[in-house]
């Protein structure tokens, strides 16, 4: 087997063609890796990404490795300048700093979300993906109480831990 490393990861917008495929990431993480009762119909937004996702000043990427989805990430207009982050996910076999496929996947939502103009992004998780709580911890979300959560944003049944993002507004340059 190649190594992984080897191979490039190329992030790109979502099309239609790859909704099979990111369903077929993000339920076995959620289903059977970390054990969350949740099906594809509890989920809206993964049932139609195109629609829930890619409208306003929200959007959807996926990694590739070659042709093949190995992450996701979206993040949903809520209004005010205001984003969720939601269906970020990395294949398994995928994860970790060689091919720092989450890592670029964050850094490709933040940037969009500054550059549409986002001053904050929130998320929801649940308790048992610690790996993924002390991903976001490190890129800059702080942990907050749901009822801090602002009325807009898209709670999922499961989701009991919540994380907010400032993004840093671009510095005026005086002339």
């Amino acid at each position: 087997m190649q190594k992984l490393q080897m191979k490039a990861v190329n992030i790109v917008e979502f099309d239609n063609r790859y909704q099979e495929a990111v369903e077929q990431i993000v339920l076995p993480i959620q289903q059977i890796e970390f054990g969350v009762p949740i099906t594809r119909e509890d989920q809206p937004d993964l049932m139609d990404i195109s629609g829930q996702f890619r409208q306003g000043k929200g959007n959807f990427w996926v990694a590739l490795l070659e042709d093949e989805v190995i992450g996701s990430i979206g993040v949903v207009d809520m209004g005010d300048n205001a984003v969720a982050l939601k269906k970020m996910f990395v294949r398994k076999d995928c994860r970790g700093k060689e091919l720092g496929v989450a890592s670029r996947l964050m850094e490709i939502a933040k940037d969009w979300c500054c550059a549409q103009g986002i001053n904050a992004i929130f998320l929801g998780t649940t308790a048992q993906m610690t790996a993924a709580q002390r991903f976001y911890e490190k890129n800059g979300f702080i942990e907050l109480r749901k009822d801090e959560l602002p009325t807009s944003f898209p709670i999922v049944s499961v989701d009991n831990r919540f994380y907010r993002c400032e993004l840093r507004k671009p510095e005026t340059v005086l002339a």
